[in-house]
């Protein structure tokens, strides 16, 4: 899933050019490249989808030369990820009806891959012989009140996994107080977004669960790789809801599980969980340009083009981010205003075309 703005990490990621196809970790890769190299350890290029914008097909084909162009779906319109998913899942069936599906999105940061790929492969193994709704559930080291929480249930006996579980409980994004309970009560995972099922399994849970999402793609399933398949989408996801997978059908299905870990996982969502996974200076600054000068500065965010010269004096915990003649100059502790900047200075923007 390639289809997000990324919002909250502007000025940097911007609708033009979201995170995803930025190389945000300063490694010479984007984020999308990251997790196509990931994924591909493990299943060849030709199995791949990359769900995304139409906006955003040159981008896509650009970074990742390996895909065919049918390889890559085009969201007319930005509707969610139950819709997303539903688009990739009817092409799918129209080519292997019994396949085995991994949903990830793009734009996530995994740093023990090895560990990662290892429950993937379990989980397609229990996907192979359930008809489940598999996610994987993060052991939360903060209470975080960006990520989704899962409780678990009961422990599942299934080819001697250890860390297999039945869901009791999804809840979305708490608010600090509750979110430090969940951690408390050691029963609650950070969902990661990251879903395994089979195509069968996923095709009727859409059925039952979002029947008015899953009766458009049906009703013109036979126009998928087809001339016509463009139309089709463009017309079906003019009548789609938006909504969410989580919201749609893992909060309400009865067959959804979850394979626990620790596998160094973030969203990636915020510049906050960026300062978390990236090199820190002796002061504790995360630092992206040559030509940074630093005093009496600590707990900084420093993102600033190569060619940029700065000086910096007497800043703590602030966010600094320069991208395409816009500055951003804000607290970390009010990073989440950063989507309101955006709206007001498209706002303003509006006001003086």
């Amino acid at each position: 899933m390639a289809g997000g703005i990324g919002s909250r990490f502007w000025p940097l990621s911007t609708t033009d050019r979201p995170k995803q196809f930025i190389d945000i970790l300063g490694i010479g890769k984007t984020l999308l490249q990251l997790t196509f190299e990931r994924f591909n350890r493990i299943m060849p290029a030709g199995n791949f989808f990359v769900v995304t914008s139409e906006n955003y097909k040159e981008l896509v084909m650009e970074q990742l030369p390996q895909l065919k162009e049918s390889q890559v779906l085009l969201e007319p319109l930005r509707r969610n990820t139950a819709p997303c998913i539903a688009y990739a899942t009817y092409k799918i069936h129209s080519i292997c009806p019994t396949a085995k599906i991994v949903v990830s999105p793009s734009d996530h940061l995994i740093l023990k891959e090895d560990l990662f790929l290892n429950e993937i492969e379990k989980g397609l193994q229990f996907a192979e012989e359930k008809e489940v709704l598999l996610t994987l559930g993060i052991q939360p080291s903060r209470p975080e009140t960006g990520y989704g929480y899962i409780q678990v249930n009961d422990k599942i006996d299934f080819n001697r996994f250890d860390n297999l579980y039945k869901v009791k409980t999804f809840t979305e994004k708490p608010d600090r107080a509750m979110a430090q309970v969940f951690v408390d009560t050691g029963e609650f995972y950070w969902n990661s977004g990251i879903f395994v099922w089979s195509v069968q399994a996923i095709m009727n849970a859409l059925e039952k669960y979002l029947p008015d999402v899953n009766s458009l793609f049906d009703n013109g399933k036979k126009l998928i790789n087809s001339p016509d398949e463009c139309f089709f989408i463009n017309k079906t996801y003019s009548e789609c809801p938006n909504i969410s997978i989580d919201y749609g059908i893992m909060e309400k299905a009865d067959n959804v599980f979850v394979l626990t870990a620790d596998f160094g996982w973030s969203d990636l969502g915020t510049w906050g969980s960026l300062y978390e996974n990236h090199t820190l200076d002796k002061n504790g600054n995360a630092v992206s340009g040559n030509k940074i000068f630093l005093y009496e500065t600590e707990g900084c965010i420093v993102n600033l083009p190569e060619e940029k010269i700065a000086v910096i004096q007497g800043l703590k915990d602030y966010i600094v981010v320069e991208s395409q003649k816009t500055l951003l100059i804000c607290r970390k502790s009010d990073e989440q205003q950063i989507r309101q900047f955006v709206a007001d200075v498209m706002l303003s923007e509006e006001k003086k075309t």
